[in-house]
């Protein structure tokens, strides 16, 4: 071991200040070690791939640097102190390429990989005056690999990987032994030409001969061996990759059994679609998504709109089926953005121009390869007619609602705003205040009465009931009661504070 005096002359050597400067920059970490296992420099490299900013966060030795790091090789086994990278260094050992997954101490989970190399620099008398220990961060190469492990047995695609030097499977996910029946462990002791994933494909000399030079194989039809001897049709394709330092060729495939098979069905399935389609009782028609085309109608279709076989092929656009452009856009932005449109009320325009309420859904289907929305619409004109009249005697009813009880306006309320989803702001938007006075709005109080309850003056609650009015945009009484009460919100469940005067049964009464 080096003397102090020794020791302190080589840390303030010209040579060494020289080596700092030559690696101070480099992509690599470095890291110089003292004979008698102290650490006396690392770059900033080094440090970075420790996670520290300075050499004494690495400690000040060998044994410190063991503390505050644990490693462990990549299969999960954890280093001894002999077989610390760091210590192999210190006590002479020349080797390169040592993999080590590092972990700061108290931590689980390896935070870097590090590939790690030694050298030795001896003074004129060949002794060791300083040795250094070469690191690579290649975490995110080994993260790839393992993303790339996992991706693979994880794909139910059936997949082999055989390597090019000689065509052994290395490689094979559950995808495949599934499809074949074949053993994990046969598979990797056999070759490609043991199991052969080129057997009867229909251009295999092309196959064979990609497969020699290490290229991309394009896909074919070929049939695959199974353990009953019997085969299984398939579409197999190769692509060259590199695992490691291995060239390797990726074979993929899609078994052609099941596919016929839905093809079939699929056909016959259409068969009765189109024949279910044209007897329905209900307007149908399908158009295609690209340019929203017309491609078939029925003849409930054409009762209802109009319009029959001179429709097909022309853009709803262009007969103007919507009642304004602005509603067709509106229809055609959802349908492409994939939005669903169930039991939405438009209007129509009829051949002959008349006018028609409508409800219209529209389901995205499949014909073929031709991706097509099925259009559902049914003719409400007669009901939204009785509708309107409803509405327009409520509306004359509630003019003067003096005379009508609670329970009335609240039905008269929802009878003329149905029950929707809610929108615009929400209960949140009012302050505490303001939803005590809304609550007993909800319980009939008038504005007198709510002053008296909350002990507030009338200008106060006339405010309040302003304020309430602008932020949920109405501008009488009962509809502010219905907006709360389509809201959850009906004024009974909420505690009013009481202030004084009467009580609230009383004021209510």
């Amino acid at each position: 071991m080096a003397s102090a005096p020794a020791l302190k002359s080589l840390r303030d050597s010209a040579d060494l200040r020289h080596l700092r400067q030559i690696i101070a920059g480099l992509d690599e970490g470095v890291i110089l070690v003292d004979p008698d296992q102290s650490i006396l420099w690392a770059n900033d490299a080094a440090l970075g791939m420790h996670g520290v900013a300075s050499v004494e966060e690495l400690g000040t030795d060998v044994d410190e640097y063991r503390q505050r790091f644990q490693l462990r090789y990549r299969n999960n086994h954890k280093l001894t102190d002999a077989d610390y990278p760091i210590e192999r260094v210190v006590s002479g050992e020349a080797f390169s390429e040592v993999v080590v997954e590092v972990a700061v101490a108290g931590e689980e989970e390896p935070r870097w990989v590090h590939q790690v190399r030694s050298l030795v620099l001896t003074n004129d008398a060949d002794e060791p005056e300083c040795l250094v220990m070469v690191i690579q961060d290649v975490s995110a190469r080994f993260e790839a690999e393992d993303r790339f492990e996992q991706s693979f047995n994880a794909n139910p695609a059936p997949a082999v990987i055989c390597r090019l030097c000689d065509l052994r499977f290395v490689k094979v996910n559950q995808g495949f032994i599934d499809m074949t029946g074949h053993d994990r462990e046969t598979i990797l002791s056999r070759t490609v030409y043991d199991i052969d994933v080129l057997e009867r494909a229909e251009q295999r000399d092309l196959a064979k001969g990609r497969l020699a030079e290490g290229r991309t194989i394009p896909q074919m039809e070929a049939e695959l061996g199974l353990p009953d001897g019997s085969t299984k049709l398939v579409i197999v394709a190769g692509q060259p990759i590199d695992i490691g330092d291995q060239s390797c060729m990726l074979f993929t495939f899609a078994d052609l059994e099941p596919r016929r098979k839905a093809e079939t069905a699929l056909r016959h399935s259409e068969e009765r679609f189109m024949r279910t389609f044209s007897l329905a009782p209900v307007a149908l028609a399908i158009g295609a998504l690209d340019g929203h085309r017309l491609c078939d109608v029925n003849e409930a279709f054409t009762g209802l709109t109009g319009y029959s076989s001179e429709i097909v092929g022309r853009p709803l656009g262009d007969v103007e089926l919507w009642e304004t452009p602005a509603l067709r856009q509106a229809i055609e932005a959802d349908i492409e953005a994939g939005h669903p449109i169930r039991d939405r009320e438009v209007r129509i325009r009829s051949k002959e121009g008349h006018v028609l309420d409508c409800i219209v859904s529209a389901e995205p289907i499949r014909l073929g390869d031709e991706a097509c929305v099925l259009w559902a619409m049914r003719d409400i004109s007669v009901r939204k007619a009785s509708e309107r009249e409803l509405v327009n005697a409520i509306e004359a009813v509630m003019k003067d609602t003096s005379w009508l009880s609670r329970s009335i306006m609240e039905k008269l309320a929802r009878i003329r705003t149905p029950d929707a989803e809610p929108a615009g702001v929400g209960l949140d938007e009012l302050t505490q205040r303001e939803r005590e006075v809304l609550a007993l709005i909800c319980r009939g109080l008038d504005d007198k009465s709510i002053a008296r309850t909350l002990d507030v003056t009338g200008n106060t609650v006339r405010n309040h009931v302003a304020r309430i009015y602008a932020k949920i945009g109405v501008n009488r009484r009962n509809a502010a009661a219905a907006w709360a009460r389509a809201r959850g919100f009906d004024g009974d469940s909420m505690p009013i504070p009481q202030r004084g005067g009467p009580t609230l049964k009383d004021a209510a009464a």
